[in-house]
């Protein structure tokens, strides 16, 4: 009797086991730049995209779907569920790329329910410890650093230059490592390898690729597809039709090679799935971080990238959900939503909790894919360098309208503009005249959403890289991630300092000038109300080192230049090391 009980329970347990669904796989894919209009299943004519179409027919397709003009906001938003402001994130480069460690990833978020992670592409929320993957919640990393391949603040592929998408040096898992290829084969291969890794697991792959983000470089094949493409050479702009340039026309058809190239890449990551058999295990998700930065196709919407009108921040969204994991009941959805959404939907497919010490922004989109009404809300956006900008290129939208702002901070009611995005989704007619009580309103919305969010901690107390842990040493301060003057970029004596937290130790600084300097003169650097000076009498050529500094444990503007007569030189990199963590 007992072995016969025994038995029973052996056979119930293994059927339960059986009938117990694993969590979803979620891959996220992200292209950088890739407007609303590049690809063929948004009515685009010239580009060859076939995966992308064909995945977007089998998804469930958002058509308004929203992001931020630039890339780190909508990469802080994605990772979060959180408007930009409130990760500590307010510009692509000046200091204000860094997210803050006290936020929660999506990544943290499905780790924590034993999830697999990894990152195969662009991050751009901060390179040094403790804003990196590694940092933030993914097991495994190949990123570039910065914004983009090849940009000031990626120091290790700068100086290749025209090249650089090409056997670039990557960081895997916060080590330099030479690769072989072209920037997104090599992501895509890597996120596969991933893939098969943890097929017997649940995984969260984000695959993010920098292209076709500029510099515009691709393989000739891919170039060659349109060698002998007779582009339209005139488009809508909202209302203006704008003819294309020369130069235009040459960069799409670099831009549409390298979107061609994502798509064979995103057809190898599909195909893959059905090899391992987990395609119905597996949620995919296809979207861009922004409109275009070149002028093309894109929808005849209004703007570019870095504008609040449609065409920056209206982004192709595609979401493909396996029917064992939720019974879709629409294949379009035309109600509003954005990237703090993504956070919250993916947490209710996963069945994993959102963090209860934030204020997520977002909204699941799970009612919409259920066919649901869900009640109309408002959006913010904006974009201007360092901080926001009051009433510059800033908009606050629902379902319904939109309010731009492009005018000076004490501006009345009238100077704005007001678009019915209903019936006028191109926002050709502004319509502020006829309609001030509307623009009343949402001017009220707009003016909540930025004095809330400009007082958000880690806006008032910006994210600070820290130096000398074991976590990271040597530390690798970059440009892009340098705070000074505005457009701080590649310039050798424009103002240059750095946010930092020192750990207590003995330092060694070495700095790295973007030119050989072929004369002698003397290094500053200022750290805790002193100044640290060094005379080189010898002609310097583009590295000088300074050793054996006692820092306290402390918060530094760390400020160095090196003075050559009566002109100064700020570095282009800094390498600092606690001697005492080696």
């Amino acid at each position: 009797m007992k072995k016969l009980i025994l038995l029973l329970s052996i056979l119930l347990f293994s059927c339960e086991n059986q009938s117990v669904i694993k969590r979803p796989n979620i891959i996220l894919i992200m292209t950088d730049d890739q407007g609303y209009g590049d690809l063929g299943a948004n009515n685009n004519q010239n580009i060859i995209t076939p995966n992308l179409d064909d995945f977007a027919d089998k998804s469930i397709r958002f058509n308004n779907f929203f992001v931020s003009p630039v890339c780190a906001p909508t990469r802080s938003s994605l990772m979060t569920g959180r408007y930009s402001l409130r990760t500590g994130v307010r510009d692509t480069y000046n200091g204000g790329a860094m997210m803050s460690s006290d936020e929660t990833t999506i990544a943290e978020i499905l780790k924590e329910a034993n999830y697999s992670t990894g990152i195969f592409g662009k991050w751009h929320l901060g390179d040094n410890y403790p804003f990196r993957p590694s940092d933030q919640g993914f097991d495994e990393s190949l990123i570039h650093l910065a914004g983009g391949i090849g940009q000031v603040g990626d120091f290790t592929n700068y100086y290749a230059k025209n090249t650089s998408y090409f056997d670039p040096i990557l960081w895997k898992n916060n080590e330099q490592k030479k690769y072989e290829g072209y920037c997104s084969d090599i992501f895509t291969n890597n996120a596969i390898e991933f893939i098969e890794k943890n097929k017997s697991n649940s995984f969260f792959c984000y695959l993010s690729f920098n292209a076709p983000h500029t510099p515009l470089q691709v393989p000739k094949e891919y170039e060659n597809l349109y060698n002998n493409l007779e582009l339209s050479t005139e488009y809508y702009d909202g209302n203006q039709l704008v003819k294309m340039t020369k130069k235009d026309i040459e960069d799409t058809r670099k831009i549409y090679g390298m979107i061609s190239n994502i798509d064979d890449n995103l057809g190898k990551v599909v195909n893959k799935l059905k090899e391992l058999r987990i395609e119905d295990e597996t949620i995919i998700i296809f979207m861009t971080d922004n409109g275009p930065q070149q002028f093309r196709y894109n929808g005849n919407m209004k703007g570019r990238k870095g504008s609040v009108y449609n065409g920056g921040i209206r982004v192709p969204f595609f979401l493909k959900v396996p029917n064992k994991f939720k019974d879709v009941k629409v294949k379009e959805i035309n109600k509003l939503s954005a990237h703090i959404d993504l956070v919250p939907t993916i947490s209710e497919l996963c069945d994993v909790e959102l963090p209860k010490n934030k204020k997520i922004d977002g909204k699941s989109l799970i009612p919409l894919l259920e066919g649901k009404n869900t009640e109309n809300r408002y959006l913010f956006s904006y974009w201007t360098r360092r901080f926001p900008e009051k009433y510059i290129n800033m908009s606050i939208q629902n379902d319904e309208f939109k309010l731009v702002g492009n005018n000076n901070y004490d501006s009345n009611i009238e100077k704005f503009e007001l678009y019915d995005l209903i019936n006028d989704p191109n926002e050709k007619n502004n319509i502020i005249k006829e309609n001030i009580p509307i623009a009343a309103q949402f001017k009220y919305e707009m003016e909540k959403s930025l004095n809330e969010l400009t007082k958000s901690k880690n806006i008032l107390n910006p994210p600070r890289i820290i130096i000398g842990t074991k976590n990271e040493n040597p530390t690798f301060l970059n440009r892009n991630d340098a705070s000074g003057d505005r457009g701080i970029w590649a310039q050798n004596d424009i103002y240059t300092m750095w946010k930092v937290k020192f750990k207590k130790g003995t330092y060694n600084l070495k700095f790295k000038f973007k030119d050989s300097i072929k004369k002698s003169g003397t290094i500053f650097t200022e750290i805790n109300n002193m100044v640290y000076s060094k005379k080189f009498n010898e002609p310097i050529d583009d590295v000088i080192e300074i050793k054996g500094i006692e820092i306290e444990d402390s918060n530094v503007d760390l400020i160095s230049f090196l003075r050559v007569g009566n002109k100064k030189i700020y570095p282009f990199w800094i390498e600092i090391n606690n001697k005492n963590e080696e």
